[in-house]
Formats: C-alpha cells, structure tokens, sequence
C-alpha cells in the first residue's frame, strides 16, 4: 500500500464511529491481567489481541449486534467456558462465534479478463530477468550468511474460505489447547474486523491478481526446511539454463549443498511408523534456535503464545528427498523405502488410522490421500491432522524420482499405495474442485496446477512399464487436459500479478501448454521487474498460508524471485525447442 493511501486508511479507522461493544468490552472483564481459569488465554489476549498497537484500532471496531444483552452474555459466557473449564466444550464455543464471521461473507478477488494478447518478448529479456532473480537469490545467501529467508505475516482479517462452521471443526479437531486459544481469539477478532469496513480495508487492502502480496509492517524473518528445499531446486533450475558464469555455477552449488545439509541433517528428526512402530529419519517442519534463524525476541514470543511446539510433516520430508536427490546427494537417509513411512499416513477406508481432524476443506473424499502432520517421537501432533491436495503432488513426485531406489512398484502394498494417491488426485480433478480455493489447506489452485506439472514432469521422466502399472488407466493423461484447461481458460486468461504469472508460466512449460499462451505471463513478469524496489526484483506475494489460528501469509521477495526464475527457465526451454 503507497504511503498516502496508509496515512488515509489509517485516519479512516482510527477515526470511525464506535457502533457497539468491542472485543474489548466482550473480553476485558474475561481476561485482561491475572485471574482465574487457563494462564495461556489470558496471555494471548494481551499479548496478541488486546495490546497497545491494536488497541485504538480495534477499539473502534463496535458491533452493533451485541447491544442485545442476550447476545453479549451468551458470547461471555462461550469465552469464560474456553478460559474456566477442565475440558471445554469447544464445539458450542465455536457454534456461538459462527454466526458472528459469517454475518459478512468474505471472498477471494475477482480478477478481471485480460484484454488482448501482448507479443511474444524477446528472449534476452527473459534471460535478463533470469540472471537478476539469481543475483538476488545469491546475494541474499551470501548476505545472510548461509541461507536465504522467507517471512511469515499475520493477517487478522482471516481466509475467506475459513467459514464460521470451520471455526467449530478446528476448534474440535486441533490438539493443543494452546493452538485452539489462538483460534479461537483470532477468528473472535476477525468477526469484530469485518463488519467495521475502515479498519478492514486498512488490515486488507486490495490487490491486482490471486496470490495475496505481503504488505503488513510486521514479517517474522525464519528458516525452514521446506523453504531451503524450494530454494536449492530453483538454483538449480538456473544451474541448468545454462546461463550461469563459471563463478555463479559454483557459488550456486555451494549454497545448494549447504541448503540440503540444512535438510537432511541439521532438520532431521526420528519418530516411527504409526501402524507398525518402525524407526524412521523424518525432516522437521522448523527447527530450534539458532539454525530457525528467527530473532530471539520473535522466538520467545512465538514460544509464549503457544507455537513452541512444531512436529514434523509430510510435505517438508518429501520435498527435502526430492531435492536431494535432483542434486545427486548419496545421504543414506534417501535409501529409506518411505514409500512404506508415508503408507501409514494414507487415509484409508475401514483402517485404524485416524480420519483428518481438521477437514476444512470439505467436500473433497479423502480417500487415498495422505495427511500433513507427522507426531514426533514424544507422540506430539499439536495441529491435530489435515490433508491438503499440493502435499500429495509432493510425496507422488518425491516417489518417481526415486522409483529405483525405493522400488516404488515392487510389492503389491507400494503399488496399491500409490495408485490410491493418483486416485485421490483424480476425483479432485475431474470434479473440478481443485480450482475452489476452498479445497486447498496450505496453497492457493495456481501453485496445485504449477506442481501438478512437477510432478507430471517426473512421472514421464520414469521407464514406461513402471508408468503403466501405476497408471494403468491413463489418468495422468486426463488430468493433465483439465489443469491446462484451467490455465489456459482462467488463471493465465485474466488479471495476473508476477507470482501469478510465474506459476501459470510453469505449469504451461511443465505440461505442455500451448506456447502462444505464455506471452500474458511474461509480458506480467517483464513488466513488474523492479516493483520490489531494494528488496528485490519482485515484491513479497502469498506462497502458502495456514488458515488456523488466523490468515498466516509465508513468502518474500526472494520466494517470488525463485518462482520467477524457474518459471523463465523451464519456459525458454519450451520457446527454443518450438523454435
């Protein structure tokens, strides 16, 4: 947001008319100070809700509804339960705030058709933009001393698929009580927000495209493995272009190396097999100080407000074997048949294993897919368990590239498993409901069809009768027709932004997609260079997010020059063989 347009919103909300009780009246008598009943929701409340920063803001965020001393006392009294009770009934709790989030339907922006189809750009502008992503990438490594960032940003206003219903479901289905503190006063703030449009539009101004940029002040600077992974394989999408001067090839290695090391080793963590108790080496999703890179003030804060605990999870394990193994790595934790780990996390019809707690995401069939969190050796699984889509491409493509090694197709059991996957895949497809944002926990549709063509990508890559026992069907054919379709007819068809664009862009070169259709994205990317002033070529845009306690954005500048980078990458492929 321009600095004028923030002096403006910020005077609108801190000017606007008080129109009923706050959050403040609501929960000051409840949980302000010392008191009786749970010590961590009296903390959260000043520390992240009632503090000196929102509170004239917020203060001014009155509900008219609330007047009715009924209502107001009934709501007190959902509060007083969560803060009192040994075992709170935690799904009427979250009945009583529904209505109050659904009173003001929320939803995603509408994104105009474009209009026209800019020329095809010349090539050494792709190039251009290429080496300047690289720069960026490397010079942030190297600024860094020995990684590169991305942020988390808290956004108070909420997803808008994360309706009042889902509020109940998360309530019930989260484990720790910490967790469901932060969601439950959230999602409690967010029904205040917004029906109050000044101080909506101030904590959520609009934006051009999908992907939501990054513009809160505040950003929590970390390291994680799943983002070291991301960035290792877009170095070597470089590495490969062909592009890199003798010195950025090895500069590039260096920090690739040292990005895997940070993956399989320093993230490394053991738990076991859910079903049979076999030891298994797992990556975790964040790790401790100093390695999580994350400022101690940040961190302790982080650890006071009830996230102290991470566990380790599907995606972050899969997406660090799979970059390991593109970079050739021998660490004997990639001989590990995890083929059979991740069979244990399968949701399975009639198994003993326990269904997605926090099924948001309705109304997919679970069946075949694999869950996100993996509990850690001391049986900790503080998020309960969900199940996102873009995970499941992940856990597929790690397996192709490794099709060998873990002899992905050789007992019935592997095949089975992996055929349940592409199955899973396939009834999200060809229902269509992969385009609704609502089926997606972590990402948005655009980055499922960028990795849906990853992992097509690595499919292909693998010997044909090993395709045809996993596919017998040919389903992978079918789904791909339908992602293009999407990308064609609508995510590369209207108003885009440069991540956007990015991710059209690999989807297009991974599957294929009609070389005429990439000119709208590169014209986006071309045109936005420089938009990230001294952060980058690029500004900081959504790249996944938690829906729970609150809209928490993860991305940064260098996360879209990564996008960007292998984007171009694998499209000037695509352009010079059709030349």
């Amino acid at each position: 947001m321009p600095t004028t347009d923030l002096i403006k919103a910020s005077f609108a909300a801190l000017t606007a008319k008080k129109s009923g009780p706050t959050l403040y009246d609501l929960c000051d008598p409840l949980l302000r100070g010392g008191g009786p009943g749970d010590a961590h929701l009296r903390t959260f409340y000043g520390t992240a809700v009632a503090n000196p920063v929102l509170r004239p803001l917020m203060g001014r965020a009155g509900l008219p509804a609330l007047a009715d001393p009924d209502r107001f006392a009934a709501l007190q009294g959902a509060i007083r339960s969560a803060r009192d009770d040994a075992a709170p009934d935690w799904a009427a709790i979250g009945r009583e705030i529904a209505p109050l989030i659904d009173a003001v339907p929320q939803r995603h922006p509408r994104r105009p058709p474009l209009a026209g189809t800019p020329a095809m750009p010349a090539l050494a502008e792709v190039d251009r933009v290429i080496r300047a992503c690289a720069h960026h990438l490397l010079g942030a490594f190297t600024r860094n001393k020995g990684f590169i960032p991305a942020y988390a940003a808290f956004n108070l206003i909420g997803d808008p698929d994360f309706h009042g219903r889902d509020l109940a479901t998360a309530l019930v289905g989260l484990n720790a009580r910490t967790y469901k503190n932060a969601t439950l006063l959230f999602n409690l703030a967010r029904a205040f927000i917004l029906p109050n449009r000044p101080i909506a539009a101030l904590l959520n101004p609009a934006w051009s495209g999908f992907a939501e940029p990054m513009w809160e002040p505040v950003q929590i600077r970390h390291r994680s493995a799943y983002y070291d992974a991301f960035f290792a394989e877009a170095l070597m999408d470089y590495v490969g272009s062909g592009l890199a001067t003798p010195d950025e090839t090895a500069r590039s290695k260096t920090a690739i190396a040292g990005m895997i090391e940070f993956c399989l080793a320093t993230s490394r963590e053991e738990v076991r097999h859910p079903v049979d108790g076999t030891p298994f080496p797992v990556v975790t999703a964040l790790v401790r100080p100093p390695d999580v890179r994350m400022s101690k003030f940040f961190w302790k804060l982080k650890s006071d407000l009830g996230f102290g605990t991470y566990v380790p999870d599907c995606d972050t394990t899969a997406c660090s074997l799979s970059a390991a193994t593109q970079f050739g790595s021998a660490d004997p934790i990639l001989d590990q048949p995890f083929l059979d780990f991740y069979a244990g996390y399968q949701v399975r019809p009639g198994s003993n294993r326990e269904p997605p707690s926090v099924d948001i995401n309705d109304p997919l069939d679970f069946s075949g897919g694999i869950v996100t969190w993996i509990e850690s050796a001391a049986g900790d699984r503080p998020f309960g368990n969900d199940l996102d889509p873009t995970l499941n491409l992940d856990v597929l493509e790690a397996a192709f590239r490794n099709h060998a090694r873990w002899d992905i197709v050789g007992t019935p059991q592997r095949l089975d498993f992996l055929r349940g996957v592409v199955a899973f895949h396939d009834r999200l497809i060809g229902s269509g409901l992969f385009a609704d944002p609502r089926a997606h926990i972590y990402y948005l549709p655009e980055l499922y069809a960028a990795y849906f063509g990853r992992c097509l990508a690595a499919f292909r890559a693998m010997p044909a009768d090993i395709q045809a026992k996993i596919d017998p069907q040919a389903r992978f054919a079918a789904m791909r027709l339908a992602i293009l379709d999407y990308v064609h007819h609508d995510l590369a068809a209207h108003e885009m932004n440069p991540f956007d664009a990015a991710l059209a862009l690999l989807a297009l070169a991974k599957l294929g997609g009609d070389r005429a259709r990439y000119a709208p994205a590169l014209d986006c990317i071309l045109r936005s260079v420089g938009e990230g002033g001294r952060k980058g070529p690029f500004k900081a845009y959504e790249w996944n997010k938690m829906k729970t306690p609150t809209r928490i954005l993860v991305g940064g500048p260098e996360v879209t020059s990564a996008f960007v980078l292998s984007a171009l990458a694998h499209a000037r492929t695509a352009l010079a063989r059709s030349a």
